[in-house]
């Protein structure tokens, strides 16, 4: 059997820090991936297609069945948590692409399911700053060692990850937390390719056109806005770790902070939400 494609490799070695990481797997049919995950809690998070998880920790073995979705934009969708120090195998029937967000870390956790139906739908922002926030493996909403990430849908001509912040700094304010942004970009009607935009400055200046399979990697300093051009939706997912308290605090950008403000007055924008457990522009369920 041919290895399966690994499109995508972050590791905190590679990035040049020392606990983010993320791999990104495209599974042909019935194709199936097997590897350790170290020192690192692992998420087995489906961006396309459906798997079965088994994770083989402290003796004993447990298998995950994840529905999975048929892209990110389609539905929320289920995964699976992996400890560190634990064999991890994935196989799909029909073939699909994953994302393994990791971090690593001190505990060893044990294996989860992670329910679609259970994760938390934020809707952030107004008018042409109105995004979907997934809050999949955020602090509040699911149990881990280190590692945080979650989900971001933005609308064709919106702005995200603004007002621009920064988290690099411990303070009461602020928690330093090395942030990947992983990018998937909706094709246009002709099946041609979409793509967005993502600036990052202070101790650095970057201002990159991102497309699906691209990503950026902020080790410090002020990042966004994340840029849904017109007639593309954008999605990214955020992968989060840091030295202290897991935690997500965030400082925005004192020259910008004041665009928060103006939130009120805008109006809500009724392509949110755009996912939900459901599917496609479902409801969210309870507010959560």
């Amino acid at each position: 059997m041919s290895a399966p494609e690994v499109s995508l490799e972050i590791t905190p070695d590679g990035a040049g820090w020392t606990y983010s990481g993320l791999r990104v797997l495209t599974l042909a049919p019935g194709e199936e991936a097997v590897l350790e995950t170290g020192g690192a809690e692992t998420l087995v998070l489906p961006l396309a297609g459906s798997c079965a998880v088994t994770i083989e920790a402290d003796g004993g073995t447990e298998t995950f069945d994840l529905e999975g979705r048929p892209d990110v934009f389609s539905r929320v969708t289920d995964f699976a948590y992996a400890p560190r120090d634990a064999a991890l195998r994935v196989v799909s029937r029909d073939g699909g692409r994953f994302a393994l967000p990791s971090a690593r870390c001190e505990r060893r956790l044990r294996p989860r399911y992670g329910p679609a139906e259970d994760v938390p739908v934020e809707l952030r922002g107004a008018g042409r700053m109105a995004r979907q926030v997934t809050n999949f493996c955020t602090p509040d909403a699911f149990e881990a060692d280190r590692l945080i990430a979650c989900e971001v849908l933005t609308p064709g001509g919106n702005w995200s990850s603004y007002p621009p912040h920064k988290h690099d700094e411990d303070t009461p304010d602020e928690s330093v937390l090395e942030e990947i942004y992983y990018f998937e970009v909706a094709d246009a009607p002709d099946g041609g390719p979409g793509m967005g935009y993502q600036r990052v400055y202070g101790s650095t200046d970057v201002l990159e056109e991102v497309r699906t399979g691209d990503a950026v990697l902020i080790p410090h300093g002020w990042h966004g806005p994340s840029m849904a051009v017109p007639g593309y939706d954008l999605y990214y997912l955020n992968v989060m770790a840091g030295p202290g308290e897991r935690v997500w605090k965030i400082c925005d950008d004192p020259a910008h902070a004041w665009i928060r403000g103006t939130w009120p007055d805008l109006p809500p924008d009724p392509r949110l939400p755009m996912t939900s457990a459901a599917g496609r522009r479902g409801h969210l369920e309870g507010e959560r």
